[in-house]
């Protein structure tokens, strides 16, 4: 999978994108991460890439034509499957969407900032627009790092168990079930007696259930 972020601010990247899980996808050759600064695709000599709104509302608008050449450079290499867009006004993005996506092919990434993006920008050449939650970011860099984190561990081959990203929470609709490890005893606290038990069967049994306890609890608007 090949991924192009299209940013202001591509510093901002370094410190997620060169740990963990995101790093072992890039070094296996599983995951191309390009970052592509915007004012490199200006067509002034400030580079300028942000303008007062039509209307005179406060604030700044990220122009058209850096965002438009940029996208047109990369779509002349090769094509993409998606356009992204990271707008406090997108579709929130969860575990499907990150299902769908890391089984694209190429995605392009872009990073919003200041009031937003020209809207003929969204118009004729978004394909999905996202949000991580109902409040305001001073940009999309870091909505960016969290989806390409999620696409990025869902790839075969990134995680060492390909199972375990299965059982994480929302999938199937479900948070996870309660986890443990050693030792079985700490401070009179003790680890359920099921997952000592060695049988398989009902230990699946017990951590459905636990999932859907836990899901009706947290998250009972996930429960069908």
């Amino acid at each position: 999978m090949r991924i192009d972020i299209i940013t202001l601010f591509p510093e901002m990247f370094a410190g997620p994108f060169e740990h963990s899980i995101v790093k072992r996808a890039q070094t296996k050759g599983l995951v191309e991460i390009r970052l592509h600064q915007l004012r490199d695709f200006a067509t002034d000599k400030h580079h300028r890439v942000d303008d007062y709104p039509f209307g005179g509302e406060a604030g700044m608008v990220m122009m058209i034509e850096p965002i438009v050449n940029c996208i047109e450079h990369l779509t002349e290499e090769r094509a993409y499957d998606e356009i992204i867009f990271t707008t406090p006004d997108g579709q929130l993005f969860d575990q499907k969407e990150a299902n769908t996506l890391s089984l694209k092919q190429n995605i392009i990434i872009l990073c919003g900032h200041y009031k937003g993006v020209d809207e003929r920008v969204r118009e004729h050449f978004i394909t999905k627009e996202y949000s991580i939650g109902d409040f305001v970011l001073s940009g999309g860099e870091m909505p960016t790092v969290l989806i390409t984190d999620a696409i990025a561990r869902l790839i075969p081959g990134v995680i060492g168990d390909e199972t375990s990203a299965l059982n994480d929470s929302f999938q199937n609709d479900l948070l996870s079930y309660p986890v443990y490890t050693r030792p079985a005893e700490f401070r009179g606290w003790k680890v359920p007696e099921i997952l000592l038990s060695g049988h398989d069967a009902k230990i699946r049994e017990w951590q459905q259930e636990q999932a859907i306890q836990r899901t009706t609890e947290r998250r009972p608007g996930l429960i069908r």
